[in-house]
């Protein structure tokens, strides 16, 4: 199968599987696919009932029910290396310090077997990145959305990774995000505290579930309102349009700025999974040529902190906003 083919194949429950856990009978009906495999497929969105997509692996197998499975599509076993231009802010025989432009992938995978930042990383660093040739390769420490721009660090080898991920693991590495947000969070500044799994409904959207809930991941972001800017019409006063929004990350779930700034009722400005589907304007602007220019989720990893795997030495690195997003930050002043 190459990488732009996919697998499908469907089964109709019968009256002996009802009641039987889903990830469980899925592994009994193709021998092929592990119990973990099938779990894993399930999570991603890859399985549908009756048409719908499910992603609980425990929920229990129902009579007479359709499930089709769609497997994704291979990626290639090695990335080949690309000469993608970097931008470098640290270097050393450990680890890459990287400042991500908006639109670059970091990982392959659907849509993007090429052009990521693994293939730049390869020709950068010509093969010496540890273990990067299989699905989770063990060089990407974390990952920054393909629309999000700003700074992730890769490590070079696998004590480094090692190193890195227990930081990450543990909460320990210092990251904030700035954010340009429809309105203003009220309180101004305060915690985010969910849990997120992947949407039944979407599986391109993550959704906020209720604390108390056994699903899904615990998200925790702290936020703080740098500056607002303009009055929304016909709203009480001191009633932004928008806002610059601080948010630092105590864990790091998919998409866990964007969904925590949908649930406060402030979607991203230029988000358009999370924000308003019809529109990227705001209320009362009609057209602002910056939004309508920005193309993605106004968000910026703007600074990465963390402990050196050899040296020890902490190490903090913070980015600019780039040129879309100082020209949005510049456009809604004059608001």
């Amino acid at each position: 199968m190459t990488a732009s083919q996919e697998d499908s194949r469907s089964i109709t429950a019968g009256e002996a599987d009802a009641g039987e856990r889903l990830d469980r009978w899925m592994a009994a009906q193709w021998p092929e696919l592990s119990r973990s495999r099938c779990k894993a497929l399930i999570e991603g969105g890859a399985l549908a009932v009756n048409g719908e997509t499910l992603a609980d692996p425990s929920a229990k197998v129902r009579e007479g029910h359709i499930y089709t499975l769609t497997m994704p599509a291979l990626e290639p076993a090695v990335p080949k290396p690309e000469n993608i231009p970097l931008d470098i802010l640290h270097e050393d025989d450990d680890l890459i310090v990287i400042n991500k432009p908006a639109g670059l992938t970091v990982h392959p995978g659907a849509g993007a077997w090429t052009g990521t930042l693994v293939h730049a990383l390869l020709y950068h660093c010509k093969g010496s990145l540890s273990g990067i040739g299989g699905v989770e390769r063990p060089g990407i420490v974390h990952r920054i959305d393909k629309d999000t721009s700003g700074v992730l660090v890769v490590a070079k080898n696998d004590v480094a990774h090692r190193y890195l991920s227990k930081q990450f693991a543990k909460h320990t590495v210092e990251r904030a995000y700035l954010a340009f947000t429809r309105g203003a969070p009220r309180p101004r500044e305060g915690e985010i505290a969910t849990r997120i799994a992947r949407s039944t409904r979407d599986r391109l959207k993550m959704a906020v579930l209720k604390w108390e809930s056994a699903a899904g991941k615990e998200a925790i972001t702290h936020y703080q309102v740098l500056e607002t800017y303009g009055q929304e019409a016909k709203a009480p006063i001191g009633t932004p349009l928008a806002a610059l929004v601080e948010c630092r990350l105590e864990t790091g779930r998919t998409h866990q700025i964007r969904v925590h700034m949908e649930h406060l009722g402030h979607a991203l400005i230029g988000d358009r999974i999370y924000g308003p589907q019809r529109t990227s304007q705001l209320k009362g602007i009609p057209d602002l040529p910056e939004i309508k220019a920005l193309g993605r989720q106004a968000l910026h990893a703007s600074v990465l902190g963390f402990v050196h795997p050899s040296t020890r030495e902490e190490m903090v690195f913070e980015t600019e906003l780039p040129a879309d997003l100082q020209n949005l930050h510049a456009a809604l002043k004059r608001v």
